[in-house]
């Protein structure tokens, strides 16, 4: 059996007709840009978040940059960041001229350790960009805990998050601003790109909305320097849909996580943590291995497709290499992207097909991989 890592086209096709309804409901009502259909999914996620507001915007990079620009983040700051995360997060800080100062994670947990924070604040940090990594949140009361002593906010990187709980209650509300990504293959995905910003405090969901619609709240009045970033009408028609859903396709990844962790226990494998703290929206099953390569190689060969999130950390991208500054070395992160694997989790991922990667998974390490090389 073949087993692919994610299947949006049968994500899509299980909601066929209310998606189809959904679009065609857009087209018809002649408003292509904000209006109805953007502020009802505002209020719906805002409430499934727990959240008094949510401002939705292009895309999750998006979300990021507003957020810090609305805490007045300028160029020539600092945003203290994971240094094991996806780019995104240091990329919403260089883009608006600011430089990202990342924190080794925690080796259990992956995300960011709060305990390595203090060390790296300095008078000109303005904000702290925990990011609640596959999935699994991070520990946001320790990370709150530094903030505040030295009265910096915290914006929660939560592309990966969607239905994750903290302590019992969903991501969404727990810091003054939480940056969303809707990319397609995340646990609320849209059809394409699409971000949103909750929060429970007005002035800065009043100020973002001026920010995502070239800095205006009245037509041709412009008060800020602002930016043509919104949630496009029918992307968030889709995500109403999908919305619905959230809860019974979380669920279903819940029950594969915990397939794979009663199965694979004492393979070799290195699985998720599990915390007192988090419960996880498993957006994705991340697992370790000394010979990673081998083991996604060897998978192949049986036809499971696993992925690597992420092969290349962002202190080591190209992208950064002629910075004036310089990332330290990170090697817990660099480690971390030596070894971790990501096997299949998605929502329409079969019994049948989670079994097979079960099998492919303690087949291939019955091997020796030192053979295989």
């Amino acid at each position: 059996m073949t087993v692919p890592f994610l299947d949006l086209k049968a994500a899509t096709a299980e909601l066929s007709e209310p998606i189809h309804a959904a679009v065609r409901r857009v087209v018809d009502s002649g408003w292509y840009i904000l209006g109805p259909e953007v502020e009802a999914f505002e209020a719906e996620f805002a409430a499934y978040c727990g959240a008094e507001h949510c401002v939705g915007v292009a895309n999750g990079l998006d979300a990021l940059k507003l957020s810090l620009l609305v805490f007045g983040v300028r160029p020539g700051d600092e945003v203290i960041v994971p240094s094991n995360t996806f780019i995104a997060t240091n990329l919403a800080v260089s883009q608006i001229g600011a430089i990202p100062i990342p924190v080794e994670p925690d080796e259990a947990t992956c995300n960011i350790d709060p305990a390595r924070i203090e060390a790296k604040i300095s008078p000109r940090t303005k904000a702290i960009l925990p990011v609640h990594l596959y999935g699994l949140p991070a520990d946001l009361d320790s990370v709150h805990e530094v903030a505040a002593r030295h009265g910096i906010p915290v914006i929660e990187d939560a592309a990966q998050a969607h239905g994750a709980r903290y302590k019992g209650k969903r991501i969404g509300a727990h810091s003054r601003a939480v940056a969303w990504s809707f990319y397609p293959g995340k646990n609320l995905g849209g059809l394409g790109d699409a971000g949103a910003i909750t929060t429970s405090d007005k002035e800065v969901a009043d100020r973002l909305r001026m920010l995502r619609n070239y800095g205006s709240s009245v037509k041709y009045r412009n008060d800020l320097v602002g930016y043509n970033s919104r949630l496009d009408p029918i992307q968030a028609a889709v995500l109403r849909v999908k919305l619905d859903h959230l809860e019974e396709w979380n669920g279903r990844r819940q029950a594969i996580a915990a397939s794979y962790r009663a199965r694979l226990a004492g393979s070799g494998l290195t699985l998720p943590a599990e915390t007192n703290w988090g419960e996880s929206s498993w957006h994705l099953f991340v697992v370790r291995h000394a010979q990673r390569d081998w083991l996604v190689r060897a998978l192949a060969e049986r036809g499971v497709e696993a992925l690597i999130h992420y092969p290349v950390p962002p202190h080591k991208q190209q992208a950064y290499a002629g910075e004036a500054w310089t990332f330290e070395e990170q090697p817990i992160a660099s480690r971390m992207a030596d070894e971790v694997l990501s096997l299949p989790i998605g929502p329409q991922l079969s019994a049948a097909q989670a079994e097979s990667v079960i099998e492919a998974v303690n087949a291939a390490l019955a091997e020796d991989p030192a053979q295989r090389r």
